[in-house]
């Protein structure tokens, strides 16, 4: 009887020492977690200058959104029909959205019409699928289909210009100005933008696969087949994994282009202002694309999740860990020495919420960090309460 009185003592001592605050009370604050960003680390190749023979340029992969070169890539420029980069991405933004549909018929108007340089000759009162004018401006640069596509999602070309230059400054293009939804420049006085700038639209757009269906396409045609469409990218027929993206040229911005390219999952944007012709354009978007597949790759670690993670003053005992995705660009040599470690406490304390970081994964290269990514809960683990640690106790107690 005696052992008995002094064991129920001891459930009701152990009690009150769990109510006391004998236990950590949050796990985030016992176990903050520094998230590294991943970047493109130096880890032997140097840029350098390529020389290119053009006014400015920039690589960027695409995945990750890191800038492997540049050359002036911040000087703004005239962009020429590159500019329809923007537009076909608030087109593509409406149809993924539902505002509008590839089916929806389009009336053409007589401004829309009126527009010369690339154009597929629409007639005032015309009336052509949203998807047909949209692979016209893909494909052809038609000038008259942009503006027709403006009007129709965006009321007028005004607005929508508007909602162009609002767009770039939510991609954060710090250099650009639109004016025109066409990049025409004969009128304008400040329609402007930056190689720079032109990657980060660009990686936006073809987060829209529909749009790189088109620009990857050489041959194409409207009005039933009345009409043809040629790409005006020649790299899409004549370099390897090239999928788009959009080509300009005007007597003031030279020839430009947005090239992407893909080899083996390792996707590269391109782009290349002022050039003196479209051969060295494409020369030069050509060397440039050449240098960045032959020098550099994407590492990737896929999401996943830990062995179940103790819990210490929880109404469960274990909770699960889970990750992210890790990609990051790094030169060819280095891709097979990357090293990834996770860090992982013995356990943690409740209360956890989902979400809350309880580790991290290191990923090194040659004893270089390149990121620590963040561990966190998959669970939500409450603080166990009193009348559950009671009923634990004197389960033990029962059975002793």
């Amino acid at each position: 009887m005696k052992k008995r009185f002094f064991q129920l003592t001891a459930i009701l001592l152990a009690v009150l020492f769990l109510q006391g605050g004998g236990i950590p009370c949050s796990a985030t604050e016992a176990h903050t977690v520094e998230n590294a960003a991943p970047e493109v680390s130096d880890l032997g190749i140097e840029n350098g200058s390529l020389n290119l023979d053009c006014k400015s340029a920039i690589l960027m992969e695409a995945t990750t959104g890191a800038i492997l070169y540049a050359q002036n890539a911040e000087q703004a420029l005239p962009p020429a029909s590159v500019t329809k980069i923007m537009t076909l991405l608030l087109i593509m933004e409406a149809v993924d959205a539902g505002t509008v549909h590839l089916d929806d018929v389009v009336s053409v108007s007589a401004n829309a019409a009126s527009m010369g340089g690339s154009q597929v000759y629409l007639k005032e009162g015309e009336q052509m699928t949203l998807e047909d004018l949209l692979k016209s401006v893909v494909i052809a640069s038609a000038n008259d289909a942009a503006v027709a596509l403006a009007e129709y999602v965006g009321g007028s070309v005004d607005a929508f210009v508007a909602k162009m230059n609002q767009k770039a400054k939510t991609l954060g293009m710090s250099a650009t100005n639109f004016e025109n939804v066409t990049g025409l420049d004969d009128t304008v006085e400040n329609h402007l933008t930056s190689a720079k700038d032109i990657a980060l639209m660009s990686r936006a757009l073809i987060a829209h696969p529909t749009v790189l269906q088109y620009s990857s396409l050489w041959m194409d045609s409207i009005r039933d087949g009345a009409f043809g469409l040629t790409n005006t990218n020649r790299l899409v027929r004549f370099y390897r994994g090239c999928t788009g993206l959009k080509t300009g040229s005007t007597s003031a911005a030279g020839f430009c282009v947005s090239a992407t390219a893909e080899r083996n999952g390792f996707s590269l944007i391109c782009v290349i202002m002022g050039a003196e012709s479209r051969d060295v354009r494409n020369a030069e978007a050509t060397a440039l694309l050449d240098w960045g597949f032959a020098n550099f790759d994407l590492y990737t670690a896929e999401a996943g999740k830990t062995a179940p993670i103790r819990v210490t003053g929880g109404n469960v005992s274990f909770c699960n860990g889970v990750y992210p995705a890790f990609s990051i660009v790094l030169p060819k040599a280095d891709i097979g020495e990357v090293k990834q470690s996770i860090e992982l406490p013995d356990a943690v304390p409740a209360p956890i919420r989902t979400g809350d970081p309880i580790g991290s994964i290191l990923f090194e290269c040659r004893g270089q960090l390149l990121a620590k990514i963040e561990i966190t809960a998959q669970d939500q683990v409450n603080r166990i309460n009193l009348f559950e640690i009671v009923g634990r106790l004197l389960a033990k107690f029962l059975l002793i």
